[in-house]
């Protein structure tokens, strides 16, 4: 384990993820405190999270990130506008059959995906620079998901050319976003709503599930 990474982040780890229902093996336990590692060591230097102290950063980050973890299946996934990864590294580790795109418009932080990548060796993951309206994939999306990214009406604007009728998007926000829902494009009908209690993290948080009718 790495000296950036403590036994207390380690157990707050295992015990927010058991109390969150998320089973993790321990290549899988490890592989999320490798990635925590390189996130405290790169923050310094690259600004891929708000959250400067690396005492928050399980719950914030790594919990938050499994949090929806139960609302995922194997399959083709992107996370949109990943920034620092989350939640498509924690995705990649936890679901090693599936094959997880994290974009990002901001080449620092793709870099940093990219080192991710090489050091936990996710070969199931692929890191795109690029803004992700001019991003072009050759397959449609299982599932798109977004941390933060933007609004609702944005973030289905925007990537409605990644997926088909078949496609879940995942929108992870804070405040349920009541006035962002009534802003939907009309070819969008919310699937199914979930309020998500993360274990350390204060405030309301809350996954929305989309589908495209269209």
């Amino acid at each position: 384990m790495s000296s950036l990474v403590t036994a207390q982040h380690a157990e707050e780890l295992s015990t927010g993820a058991r109390q969150l229902g998320v089973a993790l093996t321990t290549t899988q336990h490890e592989q999320l405190l490798g990635y925590l590692a390189l996130l405290i060591k790169w923050n310094k230097a690259y600004n891929l999270t708000a959250v400067r102290n690396p005492d928050e950063m399980v719950s914030r980050h790594l919990l938050d990130s499994l949090s929806v973890m139960p609302f995922i299946e194997n399959g083709r996934w992107l996370d949109v506008g990943s920034g620092g990864g989350m939640p498509g590294i924690p995705l990649a580790i936890l679901f090693p059959e599936s094959h997880v795109t994290c974009l990002d418009s901001n080449g620092k932080k793709t870099r940093f995906l990219t080192q991710v990548k090489l050091e936990l060796k996710l070969d199931n993951l692929n890191v795109i620079h690029s803004r992700v309206e001019e991003y072009q994939p050759e397959l449609a999306f299982n599932g798109i998901v977004s941390r933060a990214f933007s609004s609702m009406e944005n973030f289905t604007n925007w990537t409605r050319h990644l997926g088909d009728s078949e496609t879940r998007w995942l929108a992870m926000k804070g405040v349920h976003p009541a006035d962002e829902l009534v802003a939907l494009p009309s070819d969008f009908r919310l699937d199914s709503e979930h309020a998500l209690t993360v274990p350390g993290c204060q405030g309301q948080r809350h996954l929305l599930i989309l589908r495209r009718t269209a």
